[in-house]
């Protein structure tokens, strides 16, 4: 028997656990945060979504002022376009033959580009693009530092953007990149070197392009590890932060980003066998742990914390007999990309009540 949804207006007691719930205060606060440095810069705001996985919660960052979204993947811009969000930016490569032929498909619907660091693969996109008698953007994607996709800047992304920009049916907008490598340096003044010379080889990429007659409009790149100095970059059109949004513990503490934790898991007490253990029903499979530990909020000092698939284990470092059994505790994800996607249902708290009930959704068809 599936458990019902409650609807909005209804107290957050009745939600079942474990369940994800923002706060929308701290929501608002967090986009006017990103919102606040994005405008004074005077460039523009794609949020990735690959976070929250909601077509509505992408909704409301376009009608606070972004121009559309960025996906990870063709089932997060299946599922945008499905929405109605008709300005996407793919930051990946589409490289098989069914997923390019599912991506012209959504590029009959939305303004879609995609990336690219390799020609073969540009060949086959104008191919299906001519095919289908229609014009796809893409950009190139540029190798910073990150030793993930991409070309190397310079010379090599001019060399692949002269012969992109004679092929058929492509729109070569312009370059990207995630300068992911920089995102953990200390101290800030180190860090922000890092991102200014990463981000200046992206630049330097495009204006070279464009001194060899090729237009480049976009440049884009920015996380929310790395937005704060990337988009005082001259030269940078747009960035990407997203997850920043709702928070986590990743990116206060490995990313040294001031975000507040809007994102929480609500869970329940289920056993207290000890006066300094904790047992709840918060497990691997509601909160991931790969890439920063859960933080819970507002209990005594910890020893430790501890997951298996269906349970959490807190040890107190003194006896406290709260909370008790059947109580509930929140919990800040330690990484919400890897946590949102656990979930079926995003939960929009405000004041005590359920204000919105955001379902999340992803093709799997189109993994």
């Amino acid at each position: 028997m599936p458990i019902p949804t409650p609807k909005p207006g209804a107290p957050v007691e009745a939600v079942d656990t474990p369940a994800l719930m923002v706060d929308l205060d701290l929501l608002d606060r967090n986009i006017d945060q990103i919102l606040n440095v994005i405008r004074n810069a005077g460039i523009q705001w794609r949020p990735h979504c690959k976070t929250h996985k909601s077509p509505d919660l992408a909704k409301l960052l376009i009608k606070r002022g972004a121009i559309g979204v960025t996906c990870a993947k063709l089932s997060e811009a299946a599922v945008m376009v499905d929405a109605g969000i008709d300005d996407i930016l793919i930051a990946n490569q589409i490289t098989s033959t069914s997923k390019i032929a599912r991506l012209i498909s959504l590029r009959h619907r939305a303004d879609i580009a995609v990336c690219v660091d390799n020609f073969d693969n540009a060949l086959a996109l104008s191919a299906a693009a001519k095919h289908a008698d229609l014009t796809l953007g893409v950009l190139i994607e540029v190798d910073t530092g990150t030793r993930r996709a991409g070309v190397l800047p310079g010379s090599p992304v001019l060399e692949l953007a002269k012969r992109i920009h004679a092929l058929p049916h492509l729109d070569l907008a312009g370059v990207m990149t995630w300068e992911g490598h920089t995102t953990q340096i200390v101290p800030e003044a180190a860090k922000r070197a890092a991102i200014e010379e990463a981000v200046g080889s992206l630049v330097a990429s495009a204006e070279l392009c464009r001194a060899g007659g090729i237009p480049m409009r976009i440049v884009s790149c920015g996380g929310t590890g790395t937005y704060l100095t990337t988009c005082n970059i001259p030269g940078v059109t747009e960035v990407q932060v997203g997850g920043g949004i709702l928070g986590d513990v990743r990116y206060q503490t490995k990313y040294h980003v001031d975000v507040f934790y809007a994102l929480t898991l609500v869970s329940t007490v289920t056993s207290r066998p000890t006066p300094k253990r904790i047992i709840f029903d918060s497990g691997k499979k509601s909160l991931s742990c790969d890439a920063g530990t859960p933080a819970p909020i507002g209990l005594p000092q910890l020893a430790s914390i501890s997951f298996s698939a269906e349970h959490g284990k807190i040890e107190l470092e003194e006896p406290s007999i709260v909370p008790a059994v059947g109580d509930r505790i929140a919990l800040v994800p330690g990484y919400a990309d890897t946590t949102v996607h656990l979930h079926r249902v995003l939960y929009g708290v405000r004041n005590g009540r359920i204000e919105s009930v955001w379902p999340l959704r992803d093709d799997s068809r189109l993994l």
